[in-house]
Formats: structure tokens, sequence, C-alpha cells
């Protein structure tokens, strides 16, 4: 069963164009309605409880398929910031950039996003 949305796709849609037009500087609204849209995209497209992606203070979404996750803190994290996260949804970012350059914390055997970004 896919995930519930709670922020409505025309209402993300125009957050993240917001946030990319402004060169990656937008409000804190507007950037934190782009990142909640593009944690649901993530979680639509791969859904599942093995991994845990973590955008702080804005969101996170259990995600891929596989091993399920119930108690304590997550064998499989991935943790970024909010602009990091935007860039690499969109593909302004690559995630192996993302990782050397230490842009992205992951931790875990299946801690990874390659093949699933860019989301759009």
């Amino acid at each position: 069963m896919p995930p519930r949305r709670r922020t409505p796709v025309a209402e993300g849609r125009a957050a993240l164009e917001a946030c990319r037009a402004a060169d990656w500087a937008a409000d804190r609204r507007t950037t934190a309605t782009a990142v909640r849209y593009t944690l649901e995209e993530l979680s639509t497209t791969a859904p599942g409880r093995t991994v845990e992606v973590r955008v702080p203070p804005f969101g996170a979404v259990q995600c891929i398929e596989g091993p399920v996750h119930t108690r304590g803190t997550p064998p499989n994290v991935i943790e970024t910031d909010g602009v990091t996260w935007l860039r690499l949804a969109v593909g302004d970012l690559d995630w192996d950039s993302a990782l050397s350059g230490a842009l992205v914390r992951a931790s875990g055997q299946r801690a990874h996003l390659d093949g699933l970004l860019p989301l759009l």
C-alpha cells in the first residue's frame, strides 16, 4: 500500500520550484514543504521500511523493501540537511558527490539511494 500523502502534489511541486528559483535560499516554510513533498515522493517510488531517510528538522521517511525495522534506532539511516536533500532530489547533486563531500551521512549496509535519485 502506498504511503499517505500529507503534502498536496501541486503545493509540493510549487515549493520545490520556488526553492530552485531562489538558488536553494527560499524561506523556511517553502523549504519545509519542498522537503516533505520530495520525501513523500521517495517513499512512493521506493516503498518499504528498510532505510530511514532523515532531513532534520523537516521530516523523515522509511523506504526501500527488505528487512523491516520495528524498534530503536534503524540499522540503515541516511541523514542530510534540507538544501542537500533537495539538490539530490532534483539531480543538481549526485549521490556519490554528496557522500564524498560529507554532505550526507549514511550508516548501515543498505543505506544508499543509488538508482533512486533524482526523484523528479
